[in-house]
């Protein structure tokens, strides 16, 4: 599963990937969009703050909140096994266009007009 999230981030425009403290993030610029746990069991990714609340009570066995020291961020965490490879990707992809220029989400759907799949 990470190996699918993996390469996707490393082909998004403009992203990169940086080992922190031994764990993998993604970034564009210095703004982190996804990062993993030590064990690539826990993906974190980007989300819109005023939807998190949501998704977690609706998926909890699937979704949680960050540390309270990370509440701040526009962050959720995510049970990689619990997630099938597509809906990792787009997780990633919806966490990407986040920190892109809105003109690179586009480009990005035009070119993918079936999404990440």
């Amino acid at each position: 599963m990470i190996e699918d999230v993996r390469s996707l981030g490393a082909e998004l425009e403009r992203s990169y990937p940086v080992y922190v403290r031994d764990r993998l993030t993604f970034r564009v610029g210095q703004l982190v969009y996804v990062a993993f746990s030590l064990d690539e069991r826990v993906m974190g990714f980007a989300f819109p703050k005023e939807e998190r609340a949501a998704l977690v009570q609706g998926e909890p066995h699937r979704f949680h909140l960050p540390a309270a020291s990370d509440m701040r961020f526009h962050w959720v965490h995510a049970d990689l096994a619990a997630l099938d490879p597509t809906e990792a990707r787009e997780l990633v992809v919806d966490a990407w266009r986040m920190v892109v220029p809105a003109k690179l989400a586009r480009a990005y759907d035009a070119s993918h007009p079936a999404g990440p799949g």
